[in-house]
């Protein structure tokens, strides 16, 4: 019922900047949180970041925070990680992930109900 497609990842220097796209069809709409998250090689999911439907409210892990921005354009149901300073610790898969329900563990992968293919974020020193 929804289907995620993330895009914008690549390689980068430690310092750079990506932008991740994440673009929802389906019953998006209807989507109450929308989350980042990411995965190195060998290690969980992590959570990344977090932002509700309206865009008014938003989560940051705490690795992130002050570096990553998560934002959204419910005009063309995308939603955005912006991601800057860069660091090698940042390398890994990272996913798109919307939950159609009202949920308390943001932070939780398992609390979500659709995920994206994921995309590569590698950063090199």
């Amino acid at each position: 019922q929804v289907q995620l497609v993330e895009s914008g990842g690549g390689l980068v220097q430690t310092g750079g900047s990506l932008r991740l796209s994440c673009a929802a069809s389906g019953r998006t709409f209807s989507s109450l949180t929308m989350g980042w998250f990411r995965q190195a090689p060998g290690k969980e999911r992590e959570f990344v970041a977090n932002i509700n439907w309206s865009g008014s409210s938003t989560y940051y892990a705490d690795s992130v925070k002050g570096r990553f921005t998560i934002s959204r354009d419910n005009a063309k149901n995308t939603v955005y990680l912006q991601m800057n300073s860069l660091k090698p610790e940042d390398t890994a898969v990272y996913y798109c992930a919307a939950v159609t329900k009202p949920i308390y563990f943001i932070r939780l992968s398992a609390n979500y109900d659709y995920w994206g293919q994921g995309t590569q974020v590698t950063v090199s020193s």
